[in-house]
Protein backbone atom coordinates (compact mmCIF):
# COMPACT_ATOMS: atom_id res chain seq x y z
CA UNK A 1 0.00 0.00 0.00
CA UNK A 2 1.56 3.42 -0.62
CA UNK A 3 1.97 6.50 1.31
CA UNK A 4 -0.73 8.17 -0.20
CA UNK A 5 -3.75 4.95 0.20
CA UNK A 6 -2.64 4.29 3.95
CA UNK A 7 -3.76 8.61 4.00
CA UNK A 8 -6.41 8.22 2.48
CA UNK A 9 -7.45 5.41 4.81
CA UNK A 10 -6.69 7.31 8.02
CA UNK A 11 -8.11 10.53 6.54
CA UNK A 12 -11.34 7.80 6.21
CA UNK A 13 -10.95 7.15 9.71
CA UNK A 14 -10.32 10.53 10.90
CA UNK A 15 -13.92 11.72 9.51
CA UNK A 16 -15.85 8.90 10.63
CA UNK A 17 -14.11 9.77 14.21
CA UNK A 18 -15.08 13.52 14.08
CA UNK A 19 -18.66 12.50 12.72
CA UNK A 20 -19.59 10.74 16.62
CA UNK A 21 -17.33 13.42 18.06
CA UNK A 22 -19.19 15.83 20.86
CA UNK A 23 -16.40 17.66 21.69
CA UNK A 24 -15.55 21.27 19.51
CA UNK A 25 -12.39 21.19 20.66
CA UNK A 26 -10.82 17.77 19.63
CA UNK A 27 -13.07 17.90 16.24
CA UNK A 28 -11.06 20.95 15.18
CA UNK A 29 -7.83 19.63 15.86
CA UNK A 30 -8.68 16.51 14.11
CA UNK A 31 -9.92 18.51 11.07
CA UNK A 32 -6.68 20.80 11.02
CA UNK A 33 -4.77 17.78 10.95
CA UNK A 34 -6.45 16.24 7.77
CA UNK A 35 -6.74 18.88 6.17
CA UNK A 36 -2.93 19.20 6.20
CA UNK A 37 -2.31 15.45 5.55
CA UNK A 38 -4.35 16.29 2.41
CA UNK A 39 -2.04 18.84 1.64
CA UNK A 40 0.95 16.73 1.74
CA UNK A 41 2.00 17.77 4.89
CA UNK A 42 4.54 14.92 5.99
CA UNK A 43 4.18 15.71 10.12
CA UNK A 44 0.85 15.87 9.89
CA UNK A 45 0.59 12.51 8.08
CA UNK A 46 2.64 11.15 11.07
CA UNK A 47 0.80 12.89 13.37
CA UNK A 48 -2.22 11.07 11.76
CA UNK A 49 -0.88 7.63 12.12
CA UNK A 50 0.22 8.03 15.66
CA UNK A 51 -3.39 8.32 16.29
CA UNK A 52 -4.73 5.81 14.22
CA UNK A 53 -2.45 2.85 13.79
CA UNK A 54 -2.91 1.77 17.19
CA UNK A 55 -5.22 2.41 20.23
CA UNK A 56 -4.88 3.10 23.94
CA UNK A 57 -4.81 0.28 25.48
CA UNK A 58 -6.66 -0.66 28.29
CA UNK A 59 -4.98 -3.07 30.62
CA UNK A 60 -4.70 -3.44 34.83
CA UNK A 61 -4.12 0.74 35.02
CA UNK A 62 -6.88 1.28 32.83
CA UNK A 63 -6.45 3.89 30.60
CA UNK A 64 -3.95 7.00 30.89
CA UNK A 65 -2.68 9.43 27.74
CA UNK A 66 -2.38 12.57 26.10
CA UNK A 67 -5.89 14.25 25.90
CA UNK A 68 -6.12 14.91 22.02
CA UNK A 69 -8.29 13.46 19.60
CA UNK A 70 -7.85 9.66 18.03
CA UNK A 71 -8.33 6.64 19.07
CA UNK A 72 -4.85 6.48 21.18
CA UNK A 73 -5.74 9.38 22.80
CA UNK A 74 -7.84 10.61 25.79
CA UNK A 75 -11.16 12.28 24.40
CA UNK A 76 -14.72 11.64 24.79
CA UNK A 77 -15.30 9.24 22.10
CA UNK A 78 -12.80 7.25 23.49
CA UNK A 79 -13.87 7.70 27.25
CA UNK A 80 -17.27 6.79 25.81
CA UNK A 81 -16.51 4.08 24.41
CA UNK A 82 -14.80 2.48 27.59
CA UNK A 83 -18.19 3.45 29.67
CA UNK A 84 -20.02 1.38 26.83
CA UNK A 85 -17.87 -1.56 27.10
CA UNK A 86 -17.36 -1.38 30.78
CA UNK A 87 -21.24 -1.31 31.50
CA UNK A 88 -21.46 -4.36 28.96
CA UNK A 89 -19.16 -6.51 31.26
CA UNK A 90 -20.87 -5.74 34.21
CA UNK A 91 -24.59 -6.26 33.12
CA UNK A 92 -22.91 -9.97 32.08
CA UNK A 93 -20.94 -10.51 34.79
CA UNK A 94 -23.84 -9.14 37.23
CA UNK A 95 -25.85 -11.39 39.85
CA UNK A 96 -28.70 -13.02 38.58
CA UNK A 97 -31.88 -10.45 39.35
CA UNK A 98 -29.49 -7.74 40.35
CA UNK A 99 -28.83 -4.73 39.01
CA UNK A 100 -25.42 -4.12 38.63
CA UNK A 101 -23.83 -0.55 39.68
CA UNK A 102 -21.03 1.77 39.70
CA UNK A 103 -19.77 4.81 41.61
CA UNK A 104 -17.59 7.70 39.72
CA UNK A 105 -15.38 10.29 40.63
CA UNK A 106 -12.75 12.49 39.25
CA UNK A 107 -10.22 15.13 40.03
CA UNK A 108 -9.32 18.44 38.69
CA UNK A 109 -7.50 18.06 35.46
CA UNK A 110 -8.47 18.91 32.06
CA UNK A 111 -11.85 16.97 30.79
CA UNK A 112 -12.17 15.21 34.04
CA UNK A 113 -15.88 16.03 34.88
CA UNK A 114 -16.92 16.01 31.29
CA UNK A 115 -15.37 12.38 30.82
CA UNK A 116 -17.20 11.18 34.03
CA UNK A 117 -20.68 12.83 33.31
CA UNK A 118 -19.99 11.14 30.14
CA UNK A 119 -19.53 7.74 31.67
CA UNK A 120 -22.46 8.00 34.17
CA UNK A 121 -25.04 8.87 31.51
CA UNK A 122 -23.63 6.05 29.49
CA UNK A 123 -23.53 3.90 32.41
CA UNK A 124 -27.43 4.51 33.27
CA UNK A 125 -28.28 3.92 29.48
CA UNK A 126 -26.93 0.71 29.77
CA UNK A 127 -28.44 -0.19 32.38
CA UNK A 128 -26.18 -0.02 35.34
CA UNK A 129 -27.24 1.58 38.20
CA UNK A 130 -24.79 4.79 38.18
CA UNK A 131 -23.65 7.02 40.87
CA UNK A 132 -21.56 10.13 40.44
CA UNK A 133 -19.51 11.68 43.19
CA UNK A 134 -20.91 15.41 44.42
CA UNK A 135 -17.75 17.17 43.49
CA UNK A 136 -14.44 16.66 42.20
CA UNK A 137 -12.49 14.74 45.06
CA UNK A 138 -9.30 12.80 45.32
CA UNK A 139 -8.99 9.11 44.30
CA UNK A 140 -8.76 7.12 47.42
CA UNK A 141 -12.29 8.57 48.26
CA UNK A 142 -13.91 7.04 45.22
CA UNK A 143 -12.16 4.02 46.55
CA UNK A 144 -13.57 4.27 49.29
CA UNK A 145 -16.87 4.67 47.91
CA UNK A 146 -16.77 1.26 45.71
CA UNK A 147 -16.88 -0.59 49.34
CA UNK A 148 -19.35 1.82 51.49
CA UNK A 149 -21.71 2.00 48.68
CA UNK A 150 -21.74 -1.56 47.91
CA UNK A 151 -21.31 -1.12 44.07
CA UNK A 152 -20.08 -3.28 41.78
CA UNK A 153 -17.85 -1.02 40.37
CA UNK A 154 -16.09 2.06 40.82
CA UNK A 155 -14.89 4.20 37.66
CA UNK A 156 -11.96 7.06 38.84
CA UNK A 157 -10.93 9.85 35.81
CA UNK A 158 -7.61 10.94 36.58
CA UNK A 159 -4.10 10.92 35.71
CA UNK A 160 -2.54 11.17 39.20
CA UNK A 161 0.67 12.63 38.76
CA UNK A 162 1.31 12.94 34.85
CA UNK A 163 2.01 15.73 32.51
CA UNK A 164 -0.63 18.61 32.56
CA UNK A 165 -2.25 17.22 29.12
CA UNK A 166 -2.59 13.61 30.43
CA UNK A 167 -6.13 11.90 31.94
CA UNK A 168 -6.87 8.76 32.60
CA UNK A 169 -9.43 6.16 33.63
CA UNK A 170 -9.02 3.69 36.47
CA UNK A 171 -11.30 1.18 37.38
CA UNK A 172 -12.09 -0.49 40.71
CA UNK A 173 -14.42 -4.25 41.38
CA UNK A 174 -16.80 -4.66 44.88
CA UNK A 175 -17.68 -7.75 45.36
CA UNK A 176 -15.47 -10.42 46.06
CA UNK A 177 -12.64 -7.73 44.96
CA UNK A 178 -13.44 -5.65 48.01
CA UNK A 179 -13.03 -2.44 46.19
CA UNK A 180 -9.31 -3.44 44.25
CA UNK A 181 -8.50 -2.15 41.02
CA UNK A 182 -9.33 -4.39 38.25
CA UNK A 183 -6.07 -7.64 37.57
CA UNK A 184 -6.02 -9.73 34.65
CA UNK A 185 -8.20 -11.48 33.09
CA UNK A 186 -10.88 -8.69 33.49
CA UNK A 187 -8.92 -6.24 32.30
CA UNK A 188 -8.74 -8.14 28.94
CA UNK A 189 -12.51 -9.03 29.19
CA UNK A 190 -13.44 -5.18 29.79
CA UNK A 191 -11.17 -4.49 26.63
CA UNK A 192 -12.78 -6.81 24.61
CA UNK A 193 -15.92 -5.06 24.90
CA UNK A 194 -14.64 -1.73 24.63
CA UNK A 195 -13.10 -2.86 21.54
CA UNK A 196 -16.33 -4.39 20.23
CA UNK A 197 -18.17 -1.10 20.78
CA UNK A 198 -15.50 0.71 19.14
CA UNK A 199 -15.88 -1.65 16.14
CA UNK A 200 -19.92 -1.86 16.01
CA UNK A 201 -21.14 1.69 17.61
CA UNK A 202 -20.68 5.26 16.94
CA UNK A 203 -20.91 6.62 20.25
CA UNK A 204 -23.60 9.22 18.90
CA UNK A 205 -25.79 5.69 18.99
CA UNK A 206 -25.18 4.80 22.80
CA UNK A 207 -28.14 5.39 24.98
CA UNK A 208 -27.87 8.04 27.91
CA UNK A 209 -29.56 7.57 31.45
CA UNK A 210 -30.13 9.47 34.16
CA UNK A 211 -27.64 9.07 36.97
CA UNK A 212 -27.53 9.67 40.41
CA UNK A 213 -25.46 12.15 42.94
CA UNK A 214 -23.98 10.92 45.45
CA UNK A 215 -24.60 12.46 49.07
CA UNK A 216 -22.15 14.28 50.81
CA UNK A 217 -22.13 12.05 53.94
CA UNK A 218 -19.96 9.37 51.45
CA UNK A 219 -17.45 12.01 51.75
CA UNK A 220 -18.20 12.61 55.76
CA UNK A 221 -17.75 8.85 56.29
CA UNK A 222 -14.08 8.88 54.34
CA UNK A 223 -13.29 11.23 56.87
CA UNK A 224 -14.36 9.92 59.68
CA UNK A 225 -12.82 7.07 58.68
CA UNK A 226 -9.60 8.21 58.01
CA UNK A 227 -9.39 10.42 61.08
CA UNK A 228 -9.35 7.29 62.99
CA UNK A 229 -5.65 6.06 62.05
CA UNK A 230 -4.40 8.35 64.46
CA UNK A 231 -5.18 9.57 68.23
CA UNK A 232 -5.18 13.07 69.19
CA UNK A 233 -1.60 14.51 69.39
CA UNK A 234 -0.12 15.56 73.07
CA UNK A 235 1.71 18.21 70.68
CA UNK A 236 1.72 19.49 67.65
CA UNK A 237 4.36 19.35 64.71
CA UNK A 238 4.64 22.71 62.50
CA UNK A 239 4.12 21.30 59.07
CA UNK A 240 4.05 22.59 55.91
CA UNK A 241 1.74 21.37 53.10
CA UNK A 242 0.97 21.08 49.93
CA UNK A 243 -1.38 19.68 47.18
CA UNK A 244 0.89 20.14 44.14
CA UNK A 245 -2.39 21.90 42.05
CA UNK A 246 -4.50 19.00 42.82
CA UNK A 247 -7.86 18.14 44.71
CA UNK A 248 -6.00 17.18 48.25
CA UNK A 249 -6.10 19.80 50.39
CA UNK A 250 -10.49 19.97 50.94
CA UNK A 251 -9.90 16.71 52.36
CA UNK A 252 -7.04 16.96 54.35
CA UNK A 253 -8.01 19.45 55.84
CA UNK A 254 -11.12 17.78 57.29
CA UNK A 255 -9.09 15.07 58.14
CA UNK A 256 -6.60 16.56 60.36
CA UNK A 257 -9.05 18.72 62.12
CA UNK A 258 -11.59 15.27 62.78
CA UNK A 259 -8.18 13.89 63.93
CA UNK A 260 -6.89 16.61 66.00
CA UNK A 261 -4.25 18.22 64.53
CA UNK A 262 -3.81 21.81 63.74
CA UNK A 263 -3.97 23.36 59.96
CA UNK A 264 -1.02 23.35 58.83
CA UNK A 265 1.31 26.23 56.48
CA UNK A 266 -0.22 26.04 53.26
CA UNK A 267 1.89 26.75 50.12
CA UNK A 268 -0.91 28.87 48.66
CA UNK A 269 0.41 28.98 44.87
CA UNK A 270 0.06 25.31 44.72
CA UNK A 271 -3.32 24.56 47.23
CA UNK A 272 -6.25 25.02 44.97
CA UNK A 273 -6.71 22.76 41.79
CA UNK A 274 -5.78 23.95 38.44
CA UNK A 275 -5.46 21.33 35.62
CA UNK A 276 -2.35 23.27 33.98
CA UNK A 277 -0.32 22.44 37.27
CA UNK A 278 1.56 26.25 36.97
CA UNK A 279 4.17 26.25 39.63
CA UNK A 280 5.68 23.03 38.17
CA UNK A 281 7.23 21.17 35.16
CA UNK A 282 5.90 18.15 36.34
CA UNK A 283 3.57 17.23 39.18
CA UNK A 284 5.05 14.70 40.66
CA UNK A 285 6.66 14.99 44.40
CA UNK A 286 9.52 12.55 42.97
CA UNK A 287 10.20 15.07 39.99
CA UNK A 288 13.58 17.61 40.74
CA UNK A 289 12.08 21.25 41.68
CA UNK A 290 8.65 20.11 42.34
CA UNK A 291 9.22 20.55 45.81
CA UNK A 292 10.56 23.67 45.95
CA UNK A 293 7.78 25.84 47.01
CA UNK A 294 7.35 23.37 50.10
CA UNK A 295 10.94 24.24 50.74
CA UNK A 296 10.89 27.94 50.83
CA UNK A 297 7.72 27.97 53.08
CA UNK A 298 9.00 25.58 55.62
CA UNK A 299 12.12 27.90 56.08
CA UNK A 300 9.79 30.82 56.65
CA UNK A 301 7.60 28.95 59.57
CA UNK A 302 10.83 26.56 60.40
CA UNK A 303 8.67 23.34 59.88
CA UNK A 304 9.61 20.35 61.28
CA UNK A 305 7.69 18.18 58.55
CA UNK A 306 6.50 18.94 54.91
CA UNK A 307 3.54 17.09 53.66
CA UNK A 308 3.04 16.97 50.20
CA UNK A 309 0.12 15.17 48.15
CA UNK A 310 0.03 14.18 44.26
CA UNK A 311 -2.49 15.87 42.85
CA UNK A 312 -5.45 13.29 43.31
CA UNK A 313 -3.98 12.67 46.33
CA UNK A 314 -3.28 8.83 46.42
CA UNK A 315 0.70 9.73 47.37
CA UNK A 316 2.24 11.12 49.17
CA UNK A 317 5.53 12.69 50.07
CA UNK A 318 7.63 13.44 53.25
CA UNK A 319 10.28 15.91 53.44
CA UNK A 320 12.34 16.68 56.74
CA UNK A 321 14.89 19.39 58.25
CA UNK A 322 18.37 18.73 56.92
CA UNK A 323 21.02 21.21 57.24
CA UNK A 324 23.26 19.03 54.63
CA UNK A 325 21.03 20.11 52.07
CA UNK A 326 21.01 22.58 50.08
CA UNK A 327 17.11 23.51 50.48
CA UNK A 328 17.08 22.89 54.40
CA UNK A 329 14.87 20.16 53.67
CA UNK A 330 14.90 16.73 51.51
CA UNK A 331 12.31 15.04 50.56
CA UNK A 332 12.40 11.35 52.14
CA UNK A 333 12.56 8.52 49.28
CA UNK A 334 9.13 6.82 49.07
CA UNK A 335 11.32 3.73 50.46
CA UNK A 336 12.01 5.61 53.76
CA UNK A 337 8.73 6.41 54.38
CA UNK A 338 7.48 2.87 53.56
CA UNK A 339 9.73 1.48 56.32
CA UNK A 340 8.97 3.94 58.93
CA UNK A 341 4.89 3.78 58.34
CA UNK A 342 5.57 -0.17 58.17
CA UNK A 343 7.35 -0.18 61.30
CA UNK A 344 4.99 2.11 62.94
CA UNK A 345 1.97 -0.88 61.32
CA UNK A 346 4.28 -3.63 63.11
CA UNK A 347 4.17 -2.21 66.35
CA UNK A 348 0.38 -1.60 66.16
CA UNK A 349 -0.13 -5.42 65.26
CA UNK A 350 2.15 -6.61 68.03
CA UNK A 351 0.03 -4.69 70.58
CA UNK A 352 -2.97 -6.71 69.73
CA UNK A 353 -1.95 -10.04 69.64
CA UNK A 354 -4.11 -13.53 69.81
CA UNK A 355 -3.07 -16.63 71.08
CA UNK A 356 -0.57 -17.48 68.59
CA UNK A 357 1.24 -13.83 68.68
CA UNK A 358 0.89 -10.88 66.32
CA UNK A 359 -1.63 -11.61 63.45
CA UNK A 360 -1.90 -9.88 60.07
CA UNK A 361 0.84 -9.69 56.92
CA UNK A 362 2.83 -6.62 55.39
CA UNK A 363 3.19 -6.51 51.60
CA UNK A 364 5.04 -4.19 49.04
CA UNK A 365 6.06 -4.43 45.66
CA UNK A 366 8.59 -6.75 44.14
CA UNK A 367 10.61 -3.76 43.61
CA UNK A 368 10.22 -2.15 47.08
CA UNK A 369 13.03 -2.11 49.81
CA UNK A 370 13.39 -5.19 51.32
CA UNK A 371 13.22 -4.32 54.50
CA UNK A 372 9.83 -4.54 55.08
CA UNK A 373 10.38 -7.78 54.82
CA UNK A 374 12.99 -7.74 58.22
CA UNK A 375 10.60 -5.53 59.87
CA UNK A 376 7.75 -8.60 59.34
CA UNK A 377 9.74 -11.17 60.37
CA UNK A 378 11.25 -9.17 63.50
CA UNK A 379 7.45 -8.68 64.60
CA UNK A 380 6.24 -11.92 63.49
CA UNK A 381 4.15 -10.81 60.75
CA UNK A 382 3.65 -12.79 57.62
CA UNK A 383 4.90 -11.17 54.30
CA UNK A 384 4.56 -10.31 50.55
CA UNK A 385 5.94 -9.33 47.76
CA UNK A 386 3.88 -8.61 44.74
CA UNK A 387 3.91 -7.22 41.58
CA UNK A 388 4.00 -4.05 41.50
CA UNK A 389 0.79 -1.87 41.72
CA UNK A 390 -1.86 -1.91 44.79
CA UNK A 391 -4.36 -3.63 42.53
CA UNK A 392 -1.89 -6.58 43.64
CA UNK A 393 -0.50 -5.07 47.09
CA UNK A 394 -4.05 -4.66 48.44
CA UNK A 395 -5.41 -8.43 48.01
CA UNK A 396 -2.54 -9.83 50.35
CA UNK A 397 -4.11 -11.95 52.60
CA UNK A 398 -4.44 -10.54 56.33
CA UNK A 399 -3.21 -7.37 55.25
CA UNK A 400 -2.27 -4.43 58.01
CA UNK A 401 0.12 -2.33 55.71
CA UNK A 402 1.43 -2.34 52.26
CA UNK A 403 3.76 -0.04 50.16
CA UNK A 404 5.62 0.67 46.96
CA UNK A 405 8.24 2.79 46.56
CA UNK A 406 6.54 5.05 43.94
CA UNK A 407 4.99 6.78 46.77
CA UNK A 408 2.32 4.72 47.63
CA UNK A 409 0.96 3.73 51.15
CA UNK A 410 -1.75 1.88 52.61
CA UNK A 411 -2.10 2.37 56.16
CA UNK A 412 -6.01 1.27 56.97
CA UNK A 413 -6.63 -1.43 54.71
CA UNK A 414 -10.39 -2.03 57.12
CA UNK A 415 -11.45 1.51 54.70
CA UNK A 416 -9.80 1.50 51.62
CA UNK A 417 -8.13 -0.80 48.83
CA UNK A 418 -5.90 1.69 47.44
CA UNK A 419 -2.97 3.53 48.24
CA UNK A 420 -4.24 6.46 49.94
CA UNK A 421 -2.26 9.72 50.51
CA UNK A 422 -4.38 10.90 52.70
CA UNK A 423 -4.61 8.57 55.30
CA UNK A 424 -0.93 7.77 55.55
CA UNK A 425 -0.29 11.82 55.72
CA UNK A 426 -2.36 11.71 59.16
CA UNK A 427 0.00 8.00 60.53
CA UNK A 428 3.22 9.40 59.43
CA UNK A 429 2.16 13.12 61.22
CA UNK A 430 1.05 11.07 64.42
CA UNK A 431 4.61 9.70 64.43
CA UNK A 432 6.37 12.87 64.40
CA UNK A 433 3.36 14.24 67.22
CA UNK A 434 5.04 10.91 69.12
CA UNK A 435 8.10 11.42 69.02
CA UNK A 436 8.22 15.61 69.42
CA UNK A 437 6.72 14.17 73.20
CA UNK A 438 9.83 12.37 73.37
CA UNK A 439 12.27 14.86 72.37
CA UNK A 440 12.73 13.44 69.49
CA UNK A 441 12.70 13.86 65.56
CA UNK A 442 12.10 11.80 62.27
CA UNK A 443 15.74 12.28 61.56
CA UNK A 444 16.14 10.43 65.20
CA UNK A 445 13.30 8.04 64.20
CA UNK A 446 15.41 7.07 61.19
CA UNK A 447 18.78 6.51 62.56
CA UNK A 448 17.01 4.16 65.27
CA UNK A 449 15.63 2.07 62.09
CA UNK A 450 19.16 1.68 60.72
CA UNK A 451 20.26 0.37 64.64
CA UNK A 452 17.50 -1.89 64.64
CA UNK A 453 16.81 -3.54 61.10
CA UNK A 454 20.22 -2.30 59.53
CA UNK A 455 20.58 0.09 56.93
CA UNK A 456 18.42 -0.61 53.74
CA UNK A 457 19.73 1.91 50.95
CA UNK A 458 18.06 2.65 47.70
CA UNK A 459 18.15 4.01 44.19
CA UNK A 460 16.46 4.07 40.70
CA UNK A 461 17.26 4.59 37.38
CA UNK A 462 14.64 6.33 34.82
CA UNK A 463 15.50 6.26 31.18
CA UNK A 464 12.55 8.05 29.56
CA UNK A 465 12.31 6.56 25.23
CA UNK A 466 10.97 8.06 22.53
CA UNK A 467 10.08 4.91 20.80
CA UNK A 468 8.84 1.89 23.08
CA UNK A 469 10.66 -0.59 20.84
CA UNK A 470 13.72 0.64 22.57
CA UNK A 471 12.40 -0.91 25.94
CA UNK A 472 11.85 -4.17 24.41
CA UNK A 473 15.32 -4.29 23.21
CA UNK A 474 17.22 -3.45 26.20
CA UNK A 475 15.37 -5.91 27.92
CA UNK A 476 15.98 -8.78 25.57
CA UNK A 477 19.76 -7.56 25.64
CA UNK A 478 19.72 -8.31 29.37
CA UNK A 479 18.15 -11.73 28.71
CA UNK A 480 20.74 -12.65 26.29
CA UNK A 481 23.35 -11.18 27.81
CA UNK A 482 22.92 -11.74 31.27
CA UNK A 483 25.97 -9.99 33.27
CA UNK A 484 28.37 -11.42 35.28
CA UNK A 485 28.67 -8.51 38.07
CA UNK A 486 27.25 -5.52 37.88
CA UNK A 487 29.64 -2.44 39.46
CA UNK A 488 32.44 -4.87 40.36
CA UNK A 489 29.80 -6.65 43.00
CA UNK A 490 29.27 -10.50 41.36
CA UNK A 491 25.95 -11.30 40.53
CA UNK A 492 24.55 -14.55 42.23
CA UNK A 493 21.73 -15.46 39.92
CA UNK A 494 19.40 -14.08 37.65
CA UNK A 495 15.41 -14.68 38.24
CA UNK A 496 13.25 -13.44 35.01
CA UNK A 497 9.98 -13.21 35.80
CA UNK A 498 8.45 -13.42 32.51
CA UNK A 499 7.06 -16.80 32.73
CA UNK A 500 6.10 -16.07 36.65
CA UNK A 501 7.68 -16.92 39.85
CA UNK A 502 6.39 -18.74 42.34
CA UNK A 503 3.63 -17.31 43.16
CA UNK A 504 4.00 -14.51 41.23
CA UNK A 505 1.77 -14.18 38.21
CA UNK A 506 4.41 -13.20 34.68
CA UNK A 507 5.75 -10.03 34.42
CA UNK A 508 8.24 -8.33 32.32
CA UNK A 509 10.66 -7.72 35.12
CA UNK A 510 14.54 -9.44 35.87
CA UNK A 511 15.52 -9.46 39.40
CA UNK A 512 19.65 -9.44 39.65
CA UNK A 513 20.57 -11.00 42.93
CA UNK A 514 24.15 -9.92 43.53
CA UNK A 515 26.73 -11.00 46.36
CA UNK A 516 26.23 -9.53 50.15
CA UNK A 517 22.52 -8.76 49.88
CA UNK A 518 22.15 -6.47 47.28
CA UNK A 519 19.38 -6.46 44.10
CA UNK A 520 18.58 -4.59 40.88
CA UNK A 521 15.39 -5.31 39.48
CA UNK A 522 14.64 -3.91 35.83
CA UNK A 523 11.37 -3.51 34.07
CA UNK A 524 9.09 -0.95 31.83
CA UNK A 525 6.87 1.36 33.47
CA UNK A 526 3.22 0.46 33.31
CA UNK A 527 2.27 4.03 32.79
CA UNK A 528 4.88 6.00 31.11
CA UNK A 529 7.37 5.24 27.96
CA UNK A 530 10.26 5.14 30.30
CA UNK A 531 12.26 1.80 31.84
CA UNK A 532 12.99 1.47 35.48
CA UNK A 533 15.76 0.01 37.42
CA UNK A 534 15.40 -0.13 41.06
CA UNK A 535 18.82 -0.86 43.20
CA UNK A 536 18.46 -1.98 47.00
CA UNK A 537 21.59 -2.95 49.33
CA UNK A 538 22.07 -3.65 52.95
CA UNK A 539 24.00 -3.35 55.46
CA UNK A 540 23.78 -4.78 58.89
CA UNK A 541 27.33 -4.26 60.56
CA UNK A 542 28.99 -1.47 62.50
CA UNK A 543 27.67 2.13 63.80
CA UNK A 544 24.59 4.07 62.04
CA UNK A 545 27.16 5.86 60.25
CA UNK A 546 29.27 2.92 58.92
CA UNK A 547 25.81 0.81 57.83
CA UNK A 548 24.67 3.92 55.93
CA UNK A 549 28.20 4.63 54.40
CA UNK A 550 28.56 1.08 53.22
CA UNK A 551 25.22 0.76 51.87
CA UNK A 552 25.73 3.75 50.31
CA UNK A 553 28.72 3.15 48.59
CA UNK A 554 27.13 -0.37 46.76
CA UNK A 555 24.06 1.35 45.60
CA UNK A 556 26.26 4.19 44.00
CA UNK A 557 28.24 0.91 42.34
CA UNK A 558 25.17 -0.51 41.17
CA UNK A 559 24.25 2.68 39.71
CA UNK A 560 27.06 3.29 37.99
CA UNK A 561 27.11 -0.33 36.85
CA UNK A 562 23.60 -0.52 35.30
CA UNK A 563 23.89 2.54 33.37
CA UNK A 564 26.45 0.98 31.54
CA UNK A 565 24.52 -2.12 30.97
CA UNK A 566 21.29 -0.75 29.92
CA UNK A 567 23.14 2.53 27.67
Amino acid sequence: MSQTDADQQRIALAEAWISQDPDPETIAELSAIVDAVRGGDPVASADLADRFDQRLAFGTAGLRGEIAAGPNRMNRVLVSQAAAGLAAHLVEHAVLGQTPSIVIGYDGRKNSAVFARDTAEIMAGAGVRAILLPRLLPTPVLAFAVRHLDVSAGVMVTASHNPPNDNGYKVYLGGDDHGSQIVAPTDAEIAAQIQRVADTLPVTDLPRGVFETAAESVVDEYIRQTAQVAAPPAVQPRVVYTAMHGVGWQTMASVLSAAGFDAPSLVEAQIEPDPAFPTVSFPNPEEPGAMDLSFARAREVDAELIVANDPDADRLAIAIPDASAEAGYRRLTGNEVGLVLGWQAAERAAAVTGDSGPNGALACSIVSSPGLEAIATAYGLDFEATLTGFKWISRAPGLVFGFEEALGYLVNPGTVRDKDGISAGLAFLSLAAELKVEGRTVADHLDDFVERFGCHDSGQISIRVTELSRIGEIMARLRAEPPASVGGIRVERIEDLADGFGELPPSDVLRIVLEGGGRVMVRPSGTEPKLKVYIDAVSETGTVAERRAAASAAVAALDAGMRALVA
